[in-house]
């Protein structure tokens, strides 16, 4: 079966007729606000990774969190029901590791700013992990876990200070929890940086080596990126070719979504990992006739008018909030994407805050 695959140079959603697990080969899933959300489940999460799995669709776990060891991502994916196993985990500390390997000796020590995660994942590829700068690391590996502290940052400074290669496992600014979002390595990566006024190298996304390295260890032919995050799930899938299935239980609302820059567009859109399973029509613009103008998908259809987005029978949408059906969020994606391409992005429509039923 041949998957929808992204035209060059556009940004529009895709139309899959088949379930999107019988058009794609391999899953690329992120792991927080995908598959979990800190310590709480997300609702249909289970049922829709182990059916993917039942129907023989590869999964590759990706994640930018580099605090966990696979063995340690695989019992938390199994206390929220979702079976999985060591070597199907790629995390943004694997990125680094690949990524070192690009500029040092194999042997060379690493001063790691970060968890166990991050220095198994180091050791694994025979890099030497250090404890302090007096070592004379040539590198400095920083990854996000809760052991981070000053005294480790300030030890990471010292060698950076001293010639040491800075290497980011991701820059994320923030990290989902079930309380809402705390500090992300990228805040503690930029503490280092205003400290000591040297960029860093970075992996994890939205870089798409992660992607291309984990589908090599997947062995897929078709993949299918999974995330909910748009400036680091979907940009960097985007960046490496690979059409992405948005999901509503993170970070990037529905707002987001119908907002977003082109760069950022996911391919596919859902409220969550139902998706894996269901078809997914494409909305269509209508070209010619009284309708012309409006874009339609299944019995909703949306347009923009004077700035406002306007739906068939409900007019222009007001007020704070308002909850849509699934056909309506991909249509309106469509008629606002083209408005924003219209306008050089420069120009955008009022839409509200959307909760989406599916």
């Amino acid at each position: 079966m041949t998957a929808p695959t992204p035209e060059p140079g556009t940004a529009a959603l895709l139309d899959c007729q088949c379930p999107l697990v019988q058009a794609y080969d391999a899953a690329l899933l992120d792991l927080d606000g995908v598959c979990f959300a800190g310590d709480a489940r997300v609702e249909y999460a289970a049922a829709s990774v182990n059916g993917a799995r039942e129907q023989g669709m590869r999964l590759s776990f990706v994640t930018n969190n580099a605090s966990r060891a696979p063995r340690t991502v695989v019992d938390k994916l199994g206390r929220n029901g979702i079976r999985a196993f060591p070597g199907e985990i790629f995390s943004a500390a694997m990125d680094a590791a690949a990524l070192l390997h690009e500029h040092l000796a194999e042997s060379s020590a690493v001063l790691v700013i970060g968890g166990e995660g991050l220095r198994d994942a180091l050791t694994d590829e025979g890099f030497e992990v250090v404890a302090s700068a007096d070592d004379e690391p040539a590198a400095v590996v920083q990854g996000w876990d809760p052991v981070v502290d000053w005294a480790m940052m300030s030890e990471g400074l010292y060698a950076i200070a001293n010639g040491a290669l800075h290497v980011a496992t991701n820059l994320d600014a923030t990290l989902p929890t079930e309380r809402g979002f705390a500090l992300g390595n990228g805040s503690l990566v930029a503490a280092i940086v205003n400290a000591s006024g040297r960029e860093p190298l970075a992996g994890g996304k939205p870089f798409p080596g992660i992607y291309e390295r984990a589908l090599a260890r997947a062995g897929g032919t078709r993949p299918l990126a999974v995330g909910d995050r748009l400036n680091t799930d979907h940009v960097g899938a985007r960046a490496a070719g690979i059409p992405g299935l948005h999901v509503l239980t993170g970070v990037s609302t529905a707002r987001d979504v119908v907002l977003a820059r082109p760069e950022e567009r996911p391919a596919y859109l859902h409220t969550d990992l139902r998706g894996l399973l269901e078809p997914h029509p494409a909305p269509v613009r209508v070209r010619s006739g009284a309708d012309a103008g409006w874009w339609t998908a299944g019995s909703a259809h949306c347009r923009v008018h004077d700035d406002a987005v306007v739906l068939d029978g409900a007019g222009p949408l007001t007020g704070q909030e308002v909850e849509i059906t699934l056909d309506t969020y991909r249509a309106m994606a469509g008629a606002v994407w083209e408005y924003l391409d219209e306008h050089g992005g420069n120009r955008a429509p009022t839409v509200p805050d959307l909760r989406v039923r599916a």
